[in-house]
Order: structure tokens, then C-alpha cells, then sequence
């Protein structure tokens, strides 16, 4: 590990009282509350969250409300000082073992990705959602997608700060930034990790309620990345379908109808939409 870069580990934890204890003492054990900066944040916490991490030498910052795993991490890179930042989950599904590998990936690559095996705990109910979400992605940014929605990553802080403003404060900011990272051509180095299954509390994440936050970001990602391949496609087949009807009424009805009219204008009013969305896209994308 590069001994002139300072590195700085985040860690989000929202009531995770009971889960957060064996991630510290590993942390800890192995020498990075010396090595690195490490960060909690606690996301409003209404359990002793914050007391149990106050006996490790680590630096907390509070939300006094909760705002959500996103707000979190973005909290912890603008409050960080390390020329590289990692963020892991607090509720002992990452080991520290890890952090060594992707210390040393960060010196090479612009964001590191810890990339969960076939051996990893998973949760079942969100493989479709996350198979979808993985479809949209690689189409959109026309190249296969790592673990996008892994949290133990690493970045190159000063790229990622001059990202923060198109980061969602939810849950998706690892997916979201995985697809920012490499829209924009950064490069990204992946390692493998294991991820045991969470300690303490049970997930947040239901079904239902997540779901529609899934469904809404892939709308998101496709407004925010790349709107003209979706928009354009639409126009083709939507203009090419009223021409088609009105080539049919044509021969059949000895005019051009109206309904066939209507569609090819909306197929052309897609395109132009599709132009507008992406020169705005771009402009919410570039940096600050």
C-alpha cells in the first residue's frame, strides 16, 4: 500500500447496534484505525449505534434524522480528508480482510469494486430486480456491468465528489455510481469478496416497497444516463407503425387516416423529446 495516500474507510449504520461490534473489533485487529481514517455515520439511530461505535477510535458523525443509505455515504466522502474513500456496510456482511486488495486495486483504478461469488449470502426475493436493473444498465452504457450494486467499494475521492450532486440519497447511490463511473469512462478494477449474511437487525429492504423504488430507478438512470436510447428507438417503431397503418388505409380505405397521421407525429415529437432529455442529462452529469 502507497504510504503517501491517505485512505479513508465509511461505514453507514442505522440501528445496527447489535451487528456493528464485530465489524469494528476486526477493523481494529487488523490495524486500519491507525493505517486510515474510519468514519461512521450514523443515519439517526435510535439504539446505541452511536455509543457502541464511540468505544472504538473511530470518528462518528450523527444525522439527527434519518435520511437514508445514500445521504450516509455521501455525509461521510464530503466529511472524509483520505485521497481515496471505501465504503462498507456496517452490518457485518464485509470483511475487513478485504480492505488490503482494495487499498492497492485504488492506486491503479479511478473506482474498485468488490464483486460478490456464487458462494455469497444473497437474497432471494431480489434477483429479479436486480437482473432487470442489470439488463437496462448494460444497455444503456453498451458494455457489461460489474457487481453494480455491491457497497464495499472504493473511489478516487476527488472524482466522486464531483459526483455527489447526481447521487440519490436511497439505496440505488451504489448502482448509480457504478453507471456514473462508467458512463463518464473511468476505469474500474474489481476484486472478489465474500458476503456473509447480515448480523443483528433484519434488512430494510421489502418487496413491495422496494420494488416500485426499482421500477423508479430505472427510469431514473435511463433519464439521467443515456434517454435517447430508449426515446429514439420508440420514435422509430412508433413512426414506422402510424406510416404503415396509414399505408394500409391508403389501399384499403382510399385515405391516409387521421389515427395513422397522429402516430407518426408523436413518433417524430419522441425524437425531439429524446434530443432535449440527453442535452439535458449531459448537463446534469457534468461536473461541479
Amino acid at each position: 500500500m502507497n504510504t503517501n495516500l491517505k485512505f479513508s474507510i465509511i461505514i453507514p449504520a442505522f440501528n445496527e447496534a447489535s451487528g456493528i461490534v464485530q465489524l469494528l473489533e476486526s477493523i481494529e485487529r487488523l490495524g486500519y484505525c491507525k493505517q486510515s481514517e474510519v468514519i461512521i455515520v450514523d443515519d439517526g439511530s435510535t439504539d446505541d449505534t452511536t455509543l457502541i461505535a464511540a468505544k472504538f477510535p473511530v470518528r462518528i458523525i450523527k444525522h439527527e434524522t434519518n435520511k437514508g443509505y445514500g445521504a450516509s455515504l455521501k455525509t461521510g466522502i464530503r466529511k472524509s480528508t483520505g485521497d481515496k474513500v471505501i465504503t462498507m456496510d456496517s452490518d457485518g456482511q464485509h470483511d475487513p480482510y478485504y480492505l488490503e486488495k482494495a487499498f492497492a486495486l485504488l492506486e491503479e483504478y479511478d473506482m474498485v469494486i468488490g464483486e460478490r461469488g456464487a458462494d455469497s449470502f444473497h437474497v432471494k426475493n431480489r434477483k429479479r430486480g436486480k437482473k432487470l436493473i442489470r439488463m437496462i444498465g448494460e444497455y444503456l452504457v453498451e458494455q457489461k456491468l460489474p457487481d453494480f450494486n455491491s457497497g464495499f467499494r472504493g473511489f478516487d475521492r476527488n472524482l466522486i465528489l464531483s459526483m455527489l450532486h447526481i447521487m440519490p440519497n436511497g439505496f440505488s447511490f451504489s448502482t448509480t455510481s457504478t453507471l456514473a463511473f462508467l458512463k463518464e469512462g473511468y476505469s474500474i478494477g474489481t476484486f472478489p469478496i465474500k458476503v456473509e449474511e447480515r448480523n443483528g437487525r433484519p434488512s430494510n429492504v421489502r418487496f413491495i416497497k422496494d420494488g416500485t423504488k426499482t421500477l423508479l430507478l430505472l427510469f431514473r438512470i435511463i433519464m439521467l444516463f443515456n434517454p435517447l436510447k430508449v426515446f429514439f428507438p420508440a420514435s422509430i417503431f412508433i413512426t414506422i407503425l402510424g406510416l404503415g397503418w396509414g399505408i394500409h388505409g391508403f389501399f384499403v380505405f382510399d385515405r391516409f387516416s387521421n389515427s395513422a397521421i397522429i402516430l407518426m407525429t408523436l413518433g417524430m415529437f419522441l425524437f425531439f423529446f429524446g434530443l432535449i432529455a440527453d442535452q439535458i442529462a449531459l448537463l446534469n452529469r457534468k461536473k461541479e
